[in-house]
């Protein structure tokens, strides 16, 4: 093997794995994310880790944190509760950083 076919090798090595670092960042994220929106919605216990399942399960059949925010904003307008796109945005990125942190330190 040559030195450019080592390269080329390691390259696309980091490529999956951080391709998979995202991934699963993002699946935490969102399970973070819901558990959020299950207290906001009065949920706990079996009931709120079900509502995140479901999240992670939407964001991976459509690909989109757009359909995460369509989703809690449906939901939160349903049960009343008055939470701003823009809380809800900041709460993701929020969670997005704690799910990279948690993630890095092998907490999952």
């Amino acid at each position: 093997m040559t030195t450019f076919d080592e390269r080329e090798h390691a390259f696309e090595d980091k490529y999956a794995h951080d391709e998979e670092l995202k991934f699963r960042a993002k699946a935490r994220r969102d399970k973070l994310l819901g558990l959020w929106a299950a207290d906001r919605l009065g949920r706990s216990g079996a009931e709120a880790q079900a509502y995140a399942a479901r999240l992670i399960a939407a964001e991976m059949e459509r690909d989109g944190a757009g359909q995460i925010l369509k989703k809690l904003e449906a939901d939160f307008d349903s049960a009343g509760i008055n939470i701003p796109e823009r809380e809800i945005r900041k709460k993701m990125d929020e969670l997005l950083a704690v799910a990279v942190r948690e993630i890095t330190k092998g907490k999952l």
